[in-house]
């Protein structure tokens, strides 16, 4: 059904005002709960009978386990604080409560916890000195120092920062350096992206090279972290042809760099890592919205008759947008508009702004978190491989981000509607293996959805579901005893079915791929000596040029 925040909140006046005021369509979902709800005087009067029984100590409301903000015995054992911790909590239980029982459509419904959320999180007692025993105790031992510190943190980051808690100290780690440091060469550049080759760690190697697509939001060397934390260092030594694709970093000087330039780009790259590798066809791995480009690519290859890609695997990619999922909150007509004429009006979108959004998404973990801990712990951000790759976001072209909208609002992928390069893209065309994974945690793009890849294309898939986030789910090397991933069972329309079929192991889904793709990458041979090959001669040195580039 049509979802203009203009219409959710028709009837309340002021609809249009508050539509075009609100561009991400925060305000006309929690007037449509407003408007909806009639279980909110009833949620009020449980909350105050509850208050009454926080305030006479026979309470039963606890924090859940893992919610770190009131970790401190403090919130359990001195009753000022007890009472305090509980207060809030029945609070914030009662607003999702109300969102809920609106039972608005589920793009509304998740605007409208994404608003309240924000709103509840923001006025949690941790993130208010005085009412944190936590930053008291810090200030009382320190003698003060610890407020002195905060305050100097705070001071720099509205300087520097637009007021946004820094989640990591800049430069503590720097790229080709402590991060990104698997040893390969640049093969290829063209302006919109470069090709990095890694040398072999082993005495021969598969034939048909794995060509990884990152997405072009964030910089490729998530999958590059550390020694030990690395797919590409991990990939490299089960005897696999490894090559990245790392894209260049948009000013508003390539405003007009869109879907067709970045697909043309990364078919380009692809072929020259065939030859490079002396093979006829490719192994694509394509990661978060990486996997859009991918997709478009494939579908291209499948009208024009082209086997160039033997298998393709898609991490944490959603390509099917009408299955429920966090981030499928923003896909109305009022938010879609209201961005790309933003993102027109600049020429980009800026990496600052689509890093905030995200973090917002979880704002207890992504923002408060580091607010507490900087600002009123006074302590300096923690220095982590992760936390910096997350940190050294890049800029999205608005002809790109205008396109990657349009898929998203219109569900390109499921209703044949997407053209790339002259051609139409249609996934139930690309008949070759796939390898599909997401993450049962991931407040991006749910699991269920990332499923729907499975029933989209029609090539046999496989189908893994890592334990864990977005992210996580990502830089998940083997020997962490934390981590499961659940796969074995035949992918069919049911996802919970699957599940349920589906047998629970140990460990990281990265050996479940390896053990599914080297079947599927030919014959091994003696590894190459030398990078590169005539006409695509070893150039810089890996991590590259472009991701260095801010």
């Amino acid at each position: 059904m049509p979802e203009a925040v203009s219409e959710e909140i028709e009837g309340l006046g002021g609809g249009e005002i508050l539509a075009r005021a609100d561009s991400l369509g925060l305000v006309g979902a929690l007037a449509a709960v407003a408007a909806r709800s009639t279980t909110a005087p009833r949620r009020l009067a449980g909350l105050g009978v509850e208050l009454g029984k926080i305030l006479a100590g026979r309470s039963t409301v606890e924090p859940e386990a893992r919610d770190w903000r009131f970790a401190n015995r403090a919130w359990r054992d001195h009753p000022g604080f007890h009472r305090l911790a509980q207060s809030y909590l029945a609070w914030e239980r009662v607003v999702d409560q109300v969102v809920a029982d609106a039972e608005l459509d589920w793009r509304t419904d998740e605007r409208a916890r994404f608003a309240s959320r924000l709103v509840t999180s923001a006025l949690s007692p941790t993130n208010f000195f005085p009412l944190n025993p936590e930053a008291v105790e810090r200030a009382w031992e320190t003698g003060g120092k610890s407020v002195v510190r905060g305050l100097r943190n705070l001071g720099r980051d509205v300087r520097t920062n637009h007021g946004i808690p820094r989640s990591v100290q800049p430069g503590a780690l720097r790229v080709g350096e402590e991060l990104a440091l698997t040893p390969g060469a640049v093969v290829h550049r063209s302006e919109v992206c470069e090709l990095i080759q890694y040398r072999p760690q082993t005495p021969s190697v598969y034939a048909r090279p794995v060509v990884l697509i990152p997405p072009q939001i964030n910089k490729y060397y998530f999958m590059d972290l550390a020694p030990g934390r690395s797919f590409v260092e991990f990939a490299v030594r089960q005897g696999f042809q490894v090559f990245v694709v790392s894209w260049r970093n948009p000013t508003s000087s390539e405003r007009q760099w869109n879907l067709d330039v970045y697909a043309r780009a990364a078919l380009e790259a692809v072929r020259v890592a065939a030859e490079v590798a002396r093979s006829a066809t490719v192994n694509s791995i394509a990661l978060c919205a990486g996997g859009i480009t991918a997709a478009a690519l494939l579908g291209h290859l499948a009208a024009a008759g082209d086997a160039l890609v033997h298998s393709a695997t898609f991490a944490v990619t959603l390509l099917d947008f009408a299955v429920p999922t966090m981030i499928g909150m923003f896909g109305s007509d009022a938010v879609v508009r209201n961005a790309t004429r933003t993102s027109e009006r600049t020429g980009v979108l800026e990496g600052s702004a689509s890093r905030l959004l995200f973090s917002l998404l979880r704002p207890n973990d992504l923002v408060w978190n580091y607010w507490v801990n900087n600002n009123l712990l006074g302590e300096d951000p923690p220095t982590f491989d992760v936390l910096t790759w997350n940190a050294d976001s890049t800029r999205l072209p608005a002809a790109l981000h205008a396109d990657f909208l349009d898929i998203f609002h219109n569900d390109s992928f499921t209703r044949r509607s997407l053209e790339v390069l002259d051609t139409p893209v249609d996934l139930a065309a690309v008949e070759c293996d796939n390898f599909v994974v997401a993450a049962r945690n991931d407040h991006l793009t749910a699991w269920r959805a990332c499923y729907s890849t499975t029933q989209l294309l029609s090539g046999p898939s496989e189908f893994v579901l890592s334990s864990s986030g977005h992210i996580q789910s990502l830089v998940n090397p083997p020997g962490n005893p934390k981590m499961t991933y659940a796969s074995g069972a035949r992918p069919g329309p049911d996802p919970d079915q699957w599940l349920a079929d589906a047998h629970e192991a140990r460990g990281s889904w990265w050996d479940a791929w390896a053990a599914w793709v080297a079947p599927r990458s030919g014959d091994e041979r003696p590894a190459p000596a030398e990078l590169g090959a005539p006409g695509f001669p070893a150039q810089e040195p890996a991590p590259g040029l472009y991701v260095l580039e801010s």
